[in-house]
């Protein structure tokens, strides 16, 4: 039997809990943000990669956008589900690992927010070939011209924050931008160990390039102050907006 992903195991037990986290009080106007900046037009399809609890997707939904949410946690699609029935619209919800995820029909747009499965590596995922695949399964759901947004860590801060002790004591490995450590999805719970990886905005840009993806822009992007401005060295955040051909 495969192990789970531990990252499934955290969100399947932090579900309950999740819209109580200080960075998700902002959705509408994100949502604005997403639909201005995507172009979408009324009745879009739009696929929300690591939807989580269904925070933007719902909020789509609510405006008339057609929306697939994809996410790794059965306990965090359960709450989404609820989210949806109490707002009174339909979503469809897909239960998969974002690297596996296998696209059925085309949308217009796509977003990958908040560290929706981009750079939350299970314990097996190498830290190229995890993000670089959910970005050729972003391509690949994609109509031609249509447009993806997507927030990632910054390295940046993880840089000057982490000392050469934490590197020889294992948390940040300065090679793959990574984090190592333990998280309890709920006060009380047990651990369970992360890897999250970061990124550097030419790296982003690599990857999107090698994916398929033509990136238009660059910006800060950390939960609660999306702005379309430059990169500040110390927010936990990036923003990119990319296009796939036509």
């Amino acid at each position: 039997m495969t192990r789970p992903n531990d990252w499934q195991t955290f969100f399947d037990a932090h579900a309950p809990q999740y819209m109580r986290n200080c960075f998700v009080g902002n959705t509408q106007f994100e949502v604005d943000f997403l639909i201005e900046e995507l172009g979408l037009a009324p009745g879009s399809a739009v696929l929300d990669i690591g939807c989580g609890t269904g925070r933007h997707s719902v909020e789509l939904a609510k405006r008339g956008y057609r929306v697939t949410g994809v996410d790794i946690s059965p306990g965090m699609l359960a709450e989404a589900r609820k989210a949806a029935d109490a707002a009174g619209v339909k979503v469809e919800w897909i239960q998969s690992d974002a690297t596996r995820f296998t696209p059925t029909k085309a949308y217009d747009g796509a977003i990958c927010l908040c560290e929706g499965a981009f750079g939350l590596l299970g314990g097996a995922d190498d830290a190229i070939e995890q993000p670089l695949a959910i970005l050729r399964n972003v391509a690949a759901s994609l109509k031609p011209s249509g447009q993806f947004l997507l927030t990632a860590l910054s390295a940046f801060r993880n840089i000057r924050r982490y000392t050469q002790q934490d590197v020889l004591e294992g948390r940040f490995d300065p090679l793959t931008l990574t984090e190592h450590g333990e998280m309890a999805p709920v006060e009380g719970a047990p651990p369970v160990p992360t890897r999250e990886r970061a990124f550097v905005p030419s790296e982003l840009r690599l990857l999107a390039r090698i994916a398929g993806l033509e990136v238009l822009h660059i910006w800060g992007g950390t939960a609660g102050a999306w702005n379309r401005g430059p990169v500040n060295l110390d927010e936990f955040e990036l923003m990119m907006v990319a296009r796939k051909g036509e």
